[in-house]
């Protein structure tokens, strides 16, 4: 499934339920879309066959556990692949991007405070392969990755 179009409407308002609140049974979820509890599960069973659905997690507000201080540090590298690798394994990086720009990968970090937060961004200075860091510390989040539910239900399908 890499094509919008694939999905029908009832895939589409699956997903954008299990977006929104993956909690409830399979009971309630199908009450709430108007389908048999069988046609759901065979729904979700084939969405996470094709890796549409590959998990169920709780949504967690880090701040309110005292994870407050977040940061995006942009790394500039002449071997990004071998600094993202060593990257990601660090406890308070929640996401690497490989990006386009000026610079080579942007490290989102959430940290207690800003000493932690200044410790974090010295060790990844300090990887071999890392020439240059910015960072930039977030005031305020406007909107979360945990918020997205994709645009899916004005998109047109195969029937």
């Amino acid at each position: 499934m890499g094509d919008l179009k694939e999905f029908d409407q009832l895939d589409r308002r699956i997903i954008e339920m299990l977006c929104t609140s993956s909690q409830g049974s399979y009971r309630q979820l199908a009450k709430q879309l108007g389908v048999h509890p069988t046609t759901l599960i065979q729904r979700v069973k084939a969405l996470e066959d094709k890796g549409v659905i590959n998990g169920y997690r709780a949504k967690v507000d880090y701040v309110a556990m005292g994870y407050d201080y977040t940061g995006l540090v942009q790394v500039f590298s002449d071997n990004i692949e071998k600094v993202e690798k060593e990257i990601r394994d660090i406890p308070e990086v929640v996401a690497v991007y490989d990006v386009t720009g000026e610079a080579d990968a942007i490290v989102v970090v959430t940290c207690l405070g800003r000493d932690e937060f200044s410790a974090v961004v010295k060790r990844i200075n300090s990887l071999e392969g890392v020439n240059k860091t910015n960072t930039s510390v977030v005031l305020n989040i406007v909107k979360s990755s945990n918020e997205f539910v994709p645009p899916l239900m004005n998109t047109p399908n195969n029937g």
